[in-house]
């Protein structure tokens, strides 16, 4: 079984909802990286999404853009960065993810990828900017191999693209809770909720949203709905607050602790209620 599927399975069974903590691969550097990934996993992280840093990541804001320029700045490969999941699968077997534009994957090639990918220990990938319908080439030899695909509704998206995404994604379904690009918000953008409920009614598929979330506060309310929370540009933001510091892996895994701490809080509430 996928680690994804099966830590979502291990969740349901206890009433718990995944934290899925977003880092950029390679900021400040992928040794780094590779701290915080078993950081996060300590601090009670259920699954983490690494970012494959692009020159023009379109659909992220100030904070991912600054630490995709970064970590390019450092030589960063996607190469680098599936010999690095190899050091991590050495002392952890936390589900993978790799979030990355498509054009560093097509020149990697599609194939060499996803049979790289897989070999290095990665549970699944997310191309924001790849449709499912141009996705053929990559949802074939990722369902060969054993590699998840997952990808993206927004508020914007029409019932038949609902039922198209939970046809097409595996391991979750990745819902963009604000329309616009990353970054941690001061609110959560009004509906969600019944958003996530509208997609949950068509499918089993797990559903994690993100965008926008960026205090425990809003995980909290987030994971009496959702079935993951993901946390991106909040953690990437103290990742850059602390540069330079001995203390930054356990800086920002002090956080992660406290949006977990805050989500299993909201499952205790939920189940003395």
């Amino acid at each position: 079984m996928n680690r994804i599927d099966a830590t979502f399975e291990r969740l349901r069974r206890k009433g718990e909802k995944a934290l899925i903590p977003y880092l950029t691969a390679g900021d400040p550097d992928l040794e780094v990286t590779v701290a915080l990934i078993l950081e996060f996993e300590g601090r009670g992280a259920d699954i983490v999404e690494i970012g494959v840093p692009f020159s023009d990541p379109l659909a992220d804001g100030v904070t991912i853009q600054r630490a995709s320029q970064r970590a390019l700045q450092k030589g960063t490969t996607l190469s680098k960065i599936l010999r690095m999941i190899v050091k991590v699968r050495r002392r952890s077997q936390l589900p993978l993810v790799l979030m990355s534009y498509f054009n560093p994957i097509l020149r990697f090639g599609i194939q060499r990828f996803v049979k790289e990918a897989t070999a290095a220990g990665v549970d699944g990938v997310i191309l924001p900017d790849l449709p499912p319908e141009e996705a053929g080439e990559l949802r074939q030899a990722s369902e060969e191999a054993g590699l998840h695909p997952i990808f993206l509704l927004a508020p914007t998206s029409s019932e038949a693209r609902i039922d198209q995404i939970a046809d097409a994604s595996k391991g979750y379904i990745y819902y963009v809770s604000l329309r616009g690009v990353t970054g941690a918000r001061d609110r959560l953008a009004e509906g969600v909720g019944q958003a996530v409920l509208r997609i949950k009614a068509k499918t089993k598929t797990p559903v994690a949203v993100g965008f926008g979330i960026g205090t425990p506060d809003q995980a909290r309310v987030v994971a009496s709905y959702a079935d993951g929370v993901i946390v991106g540009s909040a953690i990437v933001a103290r990742v850059e607050e602390h540069l330079g510091r001995t203390d930054l892996v356990q800086r920002v895994g002090a956080f992660v602790a406290q949006v977990k701490a805050a989500m299993l809080e909201r499952g205790s509430q939920d189940a003395g209620s």
